[in-house]
């Protein structure tokens, strides 16, 4: 029961960066309807500039403020610049420009820092507290459980009680009419892509730091187990997100501490194919599917 427990919370931790990072999948295609698999490789460059920027200035706390900011204007100009001028009437079009420019990122940050591991501190202590005799989270565990509980509901808050959120929300869902009410549409998306890498930094700066580090390739499984949490919810829902983001990590979490760590992957991906089959618009998505 005490390995249960430890797992669960654990999974809970591992799985509110899991949410973060879906929760940058889900912004843009409620905006644009893609997935960008770019997500994961823009999130490594934002961790590549904290690292920079902390070894420079012996901050964590300027360093994630600049991966951040990175992240935003990464997002943002991968959709003025580039994504905005592909022919989206065939979506494998898009597909393969995302795909494309993650190997460009990649091939940059390998050329720029190498192909080595760059560790990566943190502010806080990983060391278990504990409970009697149970070791629960960690200082920095309730830090990432923390930021990521207050960026969501900061976005809730914004795009249900702002006139900007309400504006975006309107440009995604309906952009005809909103063009009609003179919302401009293109900004908004521009913009979303914008929150969405912001987003993205931070969940990959949570988690990259308590791997090996910053690394050219350090997300791409992060961007599977994230891609799978937002299937698993529901493209369409940011609830949904942060459900499948949590069960991803219950699952990684129960699968690594029963059976080892070498199926882990394995079985996120039977996931994401079993819940492809049986309800591919997710628990929590809708099921019909809006015209743009």
């Amino acid at each position: 029961m005490d390995r249960f427990l430890f797992l669960t919370v654990d999974g809970l931790a591992r799985g509110a960066t899991f949410a973060a990072f879906a929760l940058a999948l889900v912004l843009i295609w409620r905006g644009a309807r893609l997935v960008n698999f770019s997500q994961g490789a823009m999130a490594a460059a934002t961790t590549y500039v904290a690292y920079s920027v902390t070894t420079a200035s012996g901050s964590y706390w300027l360093g994630l403020v600049a991966a951040v900011v990175a992240g935003l204007v990464i997002g943002a100009g991968t959709e003025r610049l580039l994504m905005r001028h592909v022919d989206a009437s065939q979506p494998l079009n898009t597909v393969i420009v995302a795909l494309g420019l993650v190997l460009v990122i990649q091939a940059v940050l390998g050329i720029l820092y190498g192909s080595e591991y760059r560790p990566m501190d943190v502010p806080f202590s990983r060391t278990p507290l504990s409970i009697g005799d149970q070791p629960l989270l960690s200082p920095y565990d309730l830090f990432v459980l923390g930021t990521v509980v207050a960026v969501m509901a900061a976005l809730g808050w914004a795009f249900t009680r702002t006139d900007l959120g309400l504006t975006m929300r309107a440009a995604a869902f309906a952009p005809d009419m909103a063009r009609l009410l003179g919302v401009d549409v293109r900004r908004m998306l521009t913009l979303s892509w914008g929150v969405a890498g912001a987003v993205g930094a931070l969940a990959a700066l949570l988690i990259v730091p308590t791997e090996l580090g910053a690394h050219p390739h350090a997300t791409d499984l992060v961007f599977v187990y994230a891609f799978t949490a937002a299937v698993v919810g529901g493209l369409d829902s940011p609830v949904g997100a942060v459900v499948g983001g949590l069960g991803v990590g219950l699952v990684l979490s129960y699968v690594s501490g029963y059976s080892g760590s070498d199926i882990s992957a394995v079985v996120i991906l039977g996931v994401l194919v079993a819940v492809l089959l049986l309800k591919p618009s997710g628990l929590l998505g809708h099921t019909s599917a809006r015209v743009v």
